[in-house]
């Protein structure tokens, strides 16, 4: 599912990320680590449930997630 923003597409997993990122950094919480921990254990602690970030992340299979932010990666990469 694709949504349009001023940037252009968005991704409902890049919106998502977005809100979970902000939400960690205004807890107070190192967002890539607690990200790439949750993506690694599966387990919902590591996303505050400020902002419902941890509702919205777990709307997301894991997978899908991991699967944009490589694609994503190799895409700006040119590969």
């Amino acid at each position: 599912m694709k949504f349009q923003s001023k940037e252009g597409n968005v991704s409902e997993v890049a919106l998502i990320l977005t809100e979970v990122y902000q939400a960690l950094v205004e807890k107070g919480y190192n967002p890539l680590d607690q990200i790439v921990g949750y993506l690694m254990s599966g387990d919902p602690a590591y996303i505050t449930s400020h902002r419902n970030a941890r509702v919205l992340v777990r709307k997301l299979e894991r997978d899908r997630i991991i699967d944009e932010l490589v694609r994503t990666y190799l895409e700006r990469e040119g590969l």
